[in-house]
């Protein structure tokens, strides 16, 4: 059976993580395993450092027995990792050959929203399954009904399609494809990209709309419209940029993730599997 990783820090928005966790893990028949990551501190004595950790694992024990229940065939586990929370997630993760990871975001406000710099983000970047971000305040009494994905002309976009029509599989909801235009030259290469994505979408028997929009702002245009249409879901590519971007300006998948009001389901074209196969 497959395991579904769900990072946690003991905060209100790691729970909410957590809840819808489970949801999808009862939609796909997938364990969970929820991690708390301790980060070595160099000025901390290492008998505090141990009191921390088995005061940790004495909660985790406790998360599991309280929410065991609600998970639906499978089975939740604990672990505490010792190192870096981005890379220990991520570590963990594929270890497991996770089908995905779950965790909690407050997002940003202010300079932090350009710095970039939250662990959040930092697991984002690290991890090589598909990473599935909640904001505290997500409404869990909404049905998914309608899962955006934006398309651009480029060689990775259209590798979001496979674990949309997934997703939109497993909570029976509806791909709105929604093409971004930089140039009106690139409109005939954007509309074919379109086509391919529909055609895939038939093929699954996935329900589908598309829309075109052009854009000069692509995290503003993404959340516009996923705001416009009452999306649950934005599926993204994230973007490995050069190390002055990740620290200052940050991505546009950055941007998403820190802003969006609903989920964000990252996934690294480089590292990408089919979700599908998963399922």
């Amino acid at each position: 059976m497959k395991t579904i990783v769900v990072g946690t820090d003991f905060s209100s928005g790691s729970y909410v993580a957590l809840e819808l966790a489970i949801d999808i893990a009862n939609r796909m028949n997938n364990d969970i395993l929820l991690v708390w990551a301790q980060r070595a501190k160099i000025l901390m004595p290492s008998d505090q450092m141990n009191i921390m950790s088995h005061l940790a694992e004495e909660k985790l024990a406790s998360l599991c027995a309280e929410w065991q229940p609600r998970l639906k065939g499978g089975r939740m586990r604990f672990e505490v990792y010792h190192g870096k929370v981005g890379a220990g997630l991520a570590a963990v993760a594929r270890r497991e050959d996770a089908t995905m990871m779950v965790i909690g975001t407050n997002g940003a406000s202010g300079f932090e929203k350009y710095l970039m710099g939250s662990t959040a983000v930092r697991i984002v970047q690290e991890a090589s399954c598909p990473v599935l971000t909640i904001r505290e305040g997500f409404n869990f009494h909404k049905k998914l009904e309608r899962i955006v994905v934006p398309l651009r002309v480029n060689a990775n976009s259209r590798q979001k399609v496979p674990p949309a029509s997934s997703m939109a599989k497993v909570f029976d909801a509806e791909v709105c494809i929604l093409g971004l235009l930089d140039i009106d030259e690139e409109e005939i290469s954007l509309r074919t990209y379109m086509k391919q994505a529909t055609d895939y979408l038939e093929q699954e028997q996935v329900r589908y709309s598309t829309t075109i929009q052009k854009y000069s702002d692509y995290s503003d245009s993404v959340l516009g419209f996923a705001d416009g249409i009452q999306a649950d879901l934005v599926i993204i590519n994230t973007e490995q940029d050069k190390i002055i971007s990740q620290l200052f300006l940050g991505t546009n998948a950055q941007q998403i993730v820190h802003r969006s009001q609903i989920p964000v389901l990252c996934i690294h074209p480089e590292d990408y599997i089919n979700v599908s196969a998963r399922v």
